[in-house]
């Protein structure tokens, strides 16, 4: 499928050129996934992305879509995610049903689905539905480690063109589940994770800096976090000379990928004297705050993997186990995994150098190649023509049981189409159309007030 010929401009800045930019769409409902799926899209359709004969000579027009809900992105967490090359003025938020008359209306080549399973699930039977002659290509994956619920994310995402694994070792696993159950495992396409970068590691002269990446959900229990942040404080008063950070997601009442009930923030107002002067909290670019890190600690956060790549010291904690649940028994056989107690000591874990060579970290140098294989996939069903239907593993044959209520949550019925009144109004106007952004606007403050504030409050009540 060549590129559309009715796009009246690229990007901001990009060449006038005969050959017409791809219109990509990424549809993402969380400040990571909007992360991964916007650099994911670049890195797939870059010009000469995959392609023997230097490919589009214009770079993509990427258009930003968020999808509605209690995780949609504030402006300020997509500010700090970095700088993903996507115009802040393509960004803007939709429900299901508008992106998919986006989709049908506004001639998308391809689709990035930066999503939570069930939401992937649905849009591809809601693009399906669409029934549209020529079809985007459709592209999703995961947003970094993935440690629980393997058979039940990968086959929500089935159905998709490309189904990106960001290791071999996670390529692997996910064919076998596809092959497992008769189902086509030809989407999945090795990559890596699409946000890593940054130089090496070199210790520098007099820099000493302990960061310790937190998870919004793991570990859950307010004892274990309480636990977690008070080691990290008396690794500070332990080494009054070193800095030590705790690097925070989201700063109280914003949501990213999971939800966080007890923020770190609030824990560290009770600790017993205040903290120390070298421990601080940090927010930000992931890969800012690695730029001075000398030794990373973390349960099972991504950020592991982001400092493995350019090869700086990373500890993975078993203090409170090693747990599915948490995440950490990913990194069996990593060699990084260790307990507070040890690096209190001056223990510093060295990773084995076989378990990197199968995580797609590429510590080994090859990083800019990891995307080569998923480009010439892309730029294949490009080049092919009209695309078959989508056919995701789940019907409401294959699942009555479970489908159903999935395209439920995302107001579509059994076959994808929209259930009954859940059909988008049309605008009637400026006027109208503002009215109706406003009352939008309130009413989606009000329902995260209560998703973010005070259903986990509640909860809580609930637990004493």
């Amino acid at each position: 499928m060549p590129p559309r010929t009715d796009d009246p401009a690229g990007p901001a800045g990009s060449p006038s050129s005969g050959a017409p930019a791809l219109r990509v769409a990424v549809l993402a409902d969380s400040d990571t996934r909007w992360k991964w799926g916007a650099l994911t899209a670049r890195r797939l359709t870059a010009p000469g992305a995959g392609r023997g004969d230097g490919g589009p000579a214009r770079g993509p027009e990427v258009h930003g879509l968020l999808l509605r809900g209690r995780a949609t992105p504030t402006p300020r967490q997509l500010a700090e995610v970095g700088e993903v090359g996507v115009d802040a003025g393509r960004v803007r938020e939709v429900t299901t049903l508008e992106f998919l008359h986006a989709v049908r209306d506004e001639g998308y080549d391809v689709v990035v689905l930066a999503l939570v399973g069930g939401a992937v699930q649905a849009m591809l039977h809601g693009l399906a539905a669409l029934g549209l002659p020529r079809r985007p290509v459709v592209v999703t994956g995961y947003v970094g480690v993935v440690y629980e619920k393997l058979a039940d994310g990968l086959l929500l995402r089935h159905g998709a063109d490309v189904v990106l694994a960001n290791s071999r070792h996670d390529a692997g696993r996910f064919r076998a589940v596809y092959e497992g159950v008769g189902a086509d495992s030809s989407a999945v396409t090795e990559a890596a994770l699409p946000f890593l970068g940054g130089e090496p590691y070199r210790r520098e002269p007099g820099r000493d800096t302990v960061v310790f990446a937190a998870q919004p959900s793991v570990p859950a229990s307010r004892a274990d976090r309480t636990y977690l942040l008070r080691r990290l404080v008396e690794h500070a008063r332990r080494h009054p000379g070193r800095e030590v950070l705790l690097k925070l997601r989201s700063k109280p009442g914003e949501h990213t990928t999971h939800i966080e009930e007890l923020p770190y923030q609030r824990l560290a107002e009770r600790i017993p004297g205040g903290p120390p002067p070298n421990f601080r909290l940090v927010y930000g670019h992931m890969g800012e705050v690695l730029d001075r890190t000398d030794l990373l600690v973390t349960v099972s956060s991504t950020a592991a993997l982001e400092a493995l790549h350019r090869r700086i010291p990373t500890a993975v904690l078993s203090d409170l186990g090693v747990r599915e649940a948490l995440g950490n028994h990913h990194f069996i056989s990593s060699g990084l995994i260790t307990s507070w107690d040890r690096l209190d000591e001056g223990h510093r874990p060295l990773p084995d150098e076989e378990w990197l060579a199968g995580q797609g970290v590429a510590a080994d140098g090859s990083y800019a190649d990891a995307y080569d294989a998923a480009g010439a996939r892309v730029a294949g069903l490009l080049d092919a023509g009209p695309l078959p239907a989508i056919t995701p593993y789940y019907t409401p044959v294959s699942a009555p049981g479970y489908l159903p209520g999935i395209l439920a949550r995302y107001h579509l019925a059994p076959d994808g189409r929209p259930l009954p009144g859940a059909a988008v109004p049309k605008e009637t106007g400026r006027v109208r159309g503002a009215v109706r952004e406003t009352v939008r606007n309130a009413a989606r403050g009000a329902y995260r007030h209560g998703v973010q504030r005070v259903a986990p409050a509640i909860r809580r009540v609930g637990e004493l």
